[in-house]
């Protein structure tokens, strides 16, 4: 069942920004890490643009900072483990400046028991709040400046979708764009579901206007953010759906690629790749389609709602309509009760499908999801064996791809500096890092963020080299 949603506007409170200054004695300094995907690092820049409106300047070290924000991620144990382990580096810090405040925010402590643990075992923790609860942190934080006690927020299920906070970016050229929140897909290994809360989809007009100011300030790369894209408009009073949208957001004049993440399988639909078919303007031939696995019986662990021969029909009819569409995917490897077979189907889907892009995990428990509950008998040595062939399968049918792109010219956004010295690196349209030599005489700082066409003379197995064409 869809939650209400209440849309709200941001409104920066100037008097409470005053009563904040008066703590301190000069321009207060925010050190913030955010940890996981591209969600966090956007509430990272909302972040810092909300605390930004209150008086607060960035710093790169945490020794300069009076707060201290770790926005974090709960997808894996590992994660929340680096997590911990950076946090109790702060305990020295904090009894050195007993007046620096901590704050830890996002996935993590929307999990009642990580929230506990900060309690008992992290006095020096003074704040935690949850993903949805960006634009109430300027008030949490003068509670805890005129209070003085912790503000230890339990897990809430707040529904508001907030317009209008401000950003302080990372970049001047490639942006976040999240259209909607939440995730009612509950895949069984999945924690996501949990901890950001149910499906909640922005309204088609407040995308619209945020997308056409970025492409007007000059922004050449546009993501595009959702834990499944593929499920926008529902519960929206309009008749909309993710191809709709993006068939609004392409009719913006400008110079940009559309991105977008994450694309379910379950709900990627034909419309879909017929709305990319017709903006290649705006729009790469590139789909990320987190397959997960090649098995029908662990996609049905797994509770993804489809099947390998749904997902294949799916990838032939992109290549019909899409000439030159690359794919990239997630895998994850030694899901409870995976067995042989069921891992040489994945590595027989690598071979049918040929991704340009593959990004590999072993399965990590989390708590509170039902494949935590399911036997698990395999060694994680054997895990480990596993995901190093599939990662040797990959290289191995990516080497030939690489290299046919060879004599060709792409379009390639420049990100900065490469590897190399006296080389600019940058991404092609379909994500593919390239690194090319920087001409003699030419600034870096000309070309970066912008679009530049670079023949491909050399081929690795993560990175095309090239020169200016």
């Amino acid at each position: 069942m869809q939650n209400k949603v209440q849309y709200l506007n941001y409104h920066p409170d100037v008097e409470l920004a005053r009563r904040i200054l008066e703590f301190y004695p000069g321009t207060p300094r925010l050190y913030l890490h955010s940890f996981g995907c591209q969600q966090n690092v956007n509430d990272g820049e909302l972040l810092r643009g909300v605390l930004a409106g209150v008086g607060f300047a960035s710093t790169d070290t945490t020794e300069d900072a009076d707060l201290i924000i770790f926005n974090t991620c709960a997808v894996r144990e590992h994660a929340e483990q680096r997590v911990f382990g950076n946090i109790g580096a702060l305990k020295a810090l904090k009894k050195k400046n007993p007046r620096l405040i901590i704050a830890v925010c996002g996935c993590m402590v929307q999990q009642a028991d990580v929230v506990e643990k900060f309690r008992a075992s992290y006095p020096f923790v003074d704040m935690t709040f949850g993903p949805n609860s960006i634009d109430l942190v300027p008030q949490l934080l003068y509670e805890k400046l005129s209070g003085g006690k912790r503000l230890l927020c339990p897990p809430n299920e707040r529904t508001d979708i907030v317009e209008e906070l401000p950003a302080e970016r990372n970049s001047g050229f490639k942006a976040f764009l999240p259209i909607m929140y939440g995730c009612d897909n509950f895949c069984s290994y999945c924690i996501v579901p949990y901890v950001r809360g149910r499906e909640r989809s922005r309204r088609p007009a407040d995308v619209l206007r945020e997308f056409t100011a970025l492409v007007q300030q000059g922004y050449k790369e546009i993501t595009l953010l959702g834990q499944n894209v593929n499920s926008y408009g529902k519960g929206l009073e309009e008749s909309v759906d993710f191809s709709d949208l993006l068939e609004q957001l392409c009719a913006v004049p400008g110079d940009y690629i559309l991105r977008f993440m994450t694309s379910h399988p379950k709900d990627a639909t034909r419309k879909l790749i017929d709305t990319i078919a017709a903006h290649p303007e705006h729009l790469a031939p590139h789909l990320h389609l987190p397959v997960q696995s090649g098995s029908d019986r662990i996609l049905k662990e797994m509770n993804r709602r489809y099947t390998r021969a749904q997902y294949l029909e799916l990838i032939g009819y992109a290549r019909e309509k899409l000439p030159g569409v690359t794919f990239s995917s997630d895998i994850i490897v030694g899901f409870p009760g995976e067995t042989q077979q069921d891992f040489e189907e994945t590595l027989s889907m690598l071979r049918e499908v040929k991704y340009m892009q593959l990004f590999t995990f072993i399965y990590s428990k989390r708590g509170g999801t039902r494949a935590a509950e399911l036997p698990d008998p395999t060694p994680y040595e054997e895990k480990a064996q596993r995901i190093a062939a599939i990662q040797k399968q990959q290289e191995e049918l990516l080497e030939p791809m690489m290299q046919a792109r060879v004599g060709s010219v792409q379009r390639v956004l420049v990100e900065g500096e490469g590897r190399a010295a006296g080389t600019l690196a940058g991404r092609m349209d379909d994500n593919t890092l390239v690194q090319f030599a920087l001409p003699q005489g030419v600034e870096a700082a000309a070309l970066t963020g912008t679009f530049t066409p670079v023949r491909i003379t050399g081929a690795r197995l993560s990175m095309l080299t090239g020169e200016l064409a």
